[in-house]
């Protein structure tokens, strides 16, 4: 019983701490998502890439976040490898530091920061301050979640399980790695697993040597993570966990053999057993940094196990359908058709909007081309759901049904106009530049870079969101567009004043610049329609933004 007992407050434990750390990497991602992505897609040095990605890894809780928004970039030509793999490591690094404060005894703040935290949450109306208010009550579940931890293993600290499983970790490192890959895995949080660990071996309830074991377990499990979640992604996007797991793996493998055959460095000894983890952790991921100087050669071989799908991308792709017209008797089979024919769309407009900052810079008419027969795609795709859903039995459908059915063909009319702003627009403006030789300045030109990854990496979310009907993300989404109509003010002013300098370029190129990041506004503009009756159904989209009444200035 009393077993029992101790593993029900060990998962309530482990759980709080899995939501707390969740809670704080969503707060996080909601006040700063947009900065964080464009701090991956300006182009650095593998040292400065490295510094980015160790406070990008402190901001959001995970060097496994990190990597995944690293290789979402790669994937569509938004990063280099080097410099990729540079701010992954430096992630890992960011992790082992994040462990180290949140690992500190200052269960003292936790009423102030419940206090703290629950007003701005709860009482504050702007977006900003709630989101940081989310924070500070994550942080303080952290350490609510840690106490009940090490309470939850203080009972059975002298019984005879505990000891018993403490001394086979001592003896069998092998079993103790194991393992911590295995936790890290299974909680898809190396900083949970790790801050677990260390509370565990602060209080004595495990040896040094077998917490050592698991935290390097941990290490290699936390690299497991994005190469599965990557697994069925283009060969581009795999590339760089793959070649973190390689590094990072081979490292803690040795890095436990080697301790395992001559224990801790006696410079530790002076430390407490949950502080020598720590700064063993962190010095492990310390010396990983300099495998960067291998980045060449795995780049090579992964390039060679991993080849790009070049013949793949020029030809034109097959495009199946999902509709299936045996379903128009059963509305809700026939709605899941179209959602997954309205989802291929999706799929369609990415594949034709990620290669276009790459035409700005060498244009390719055969590439152009390809892309102008998938806007056809599209086209056909919409004539066919117009056809579908005119077929369907509107007089035996429920009235949500109904809503759904016209929001569904509501955006397939968006994403065609998405796919004829950028084959009408985007790609004439494109070819002109380069039939005239025109040349951006090199800040106009990462402007517009940063306005096009902003819109694809919205593009994929607001897919995410016609597949969940996330309210959270549909307001996420719809606040994009106020940043990306700022964004497209920003390069508008910023090439005016270049234009004032003097600046040849800019002169040159201007309708090009001005009207590409017109264009870039009005796409993401379509894009983010897809939050509208989400938030409408929800009550939270007003009808107009006018006042209802207005008051004559004559009269007053």
């Amino acid at each position: 019983m009393q077993i029992l007992i101790f593993l029900l407050h060990l998962a309530g434990a482990v759980l709080l701490l899995l939501f707390a750390v969740r809670m704080v990497r969503t707060g996080i991602e909601r006040a700063l998502g947009p900065r964080l992505h464009r701090t991956v897609s300006r182009p650095r040095s593998p040292l400065t890439m490295m510094a980015s990605g160790l406070v990008m890894a402190m901001i959001l809780q995970s060097s496994a976040a990190v990597t995944l928004l690293v290789a979402g970039f790669a994937g569509t030509g938004g990063v280099g490898f080097v410099p990729g793999l540079a701010m992954v490591l430096g992630g890992d690094l960011g992790s082992a530091l994040l462990i180290m404060l949140l690992s500190l005894r200052v269960e003292t703040l936790v009423p102030l920061l419940l206090t703290l935290g629950g007003l701005l949450f709860l009482k504050s109306q702007t977006r900003s301050w709630k989101q940081a208010g989310r924070i500070i009550l994550g942080i303080a579940l952290i350490l609510i979640a840690l106490r009940y931890l090490r309470e939850a293993v203080e009972p059975i600290r002298d019984s005879a399980v505990l000891p018993a499983l403490a001394a086979y970790f001592e003896r069998d490192f092998v079993t103790a790695f194991i393992t911590g890959a295995a936790l890290a895995f299974v909680m898809h949080s190396s900083v949970a697993t790790i801050l677990m660990t260390v509370a565990v071996v602060g209080m004595g309830a495990l040896p040094l040597a077998a917490g050592v074991s698991i935290v390097l377990g941990a290490n290699l499990g936390s690299a497991v993570i994005p190469v599965w979640l990557t697994r069925n992604t283009d060969p581009a996007t795999r590339r760089i966990p793959l070649a973190n797991l390689m590094l990072r793996g081979c490292a803690a493998i040795a890095a436990a053999i080697a301790i395992d055959a001559f224990g801790v460095p006696p410079q530790f000894d002076s430390l407490g057993n949950g502080a020598t983890l720590v700064v063993v952790h962190i010095a492990f991921n310390t010396l990983v940094l300099g495998l960067i100087f291998c980045a060449l050669p795995v780049e090579a071989l992964l390039l060679k196990l991993l080849p790009d799908l070049t013949t793949a991308r020029d030809i034109k792709p097959l495009h199946k359908s999902h509709l299936d017209p045996g379903t128009t008797d059963v509305p809700v089979r026939a709605l899941a058709c179209l959602r997954r024919e309205v989802i291929r769309m999706a799929d369609v407009l990415s594949e034709m909007f990620a290669p276009t900052m790459e035409l700005y810079q060498s244009f390719d008419d055969t590439r152009a081309q390809a892309i102008t027969q998938e806007d056809k795609v599209l086209n056909t795709a919409l004539n066919e759901i117009r056809v579908f859903a005119a077929d369907l039995p509107h007089h035996a459908m429920q009235k949500e049904e109904k809503r759904e059915l016209r929001a569904l063909v509501d955006y397939a009319i968006a994403l065609e106009a998405c796919g004829d702003l950028l084959v009408k627009r985007l790609l004439p403006l494109a070819r002109e530049k380069s039939e005239n030789g025109l040349q951006f300045s090199s800040d106009g030109f990462l402007e517009l870079s940063d306005m096009h990854a902003r819109v694809s990496q919205n593009l994929a979310t607001a897919s995410s969101v016609l597949v969940s009907n996330d309210l959270s993300g549909a307001r996420l989404l719809l606040e994009q567009k106020t940043d990306i109509a700022r964004l497209e003010r920003k390069t508008r002013k910023s090439h005016l004043k270049r234009l004032n300098a003097g600046n040849e370029d800019s002169f040159e190129s201007s309708d090009v610049h001005i009207e590409t990041a017109y264009t870039l506004k009005e796409i993401h503009s379509w894009i983010v329609t897809v939050a509208h009756p989400i938030l409408r159904r929800e009550g939270q989209l007003l009808d107009s933004r006018l006042a209802e009444t207005a008051t004559d200035p004559k009269s007053g």
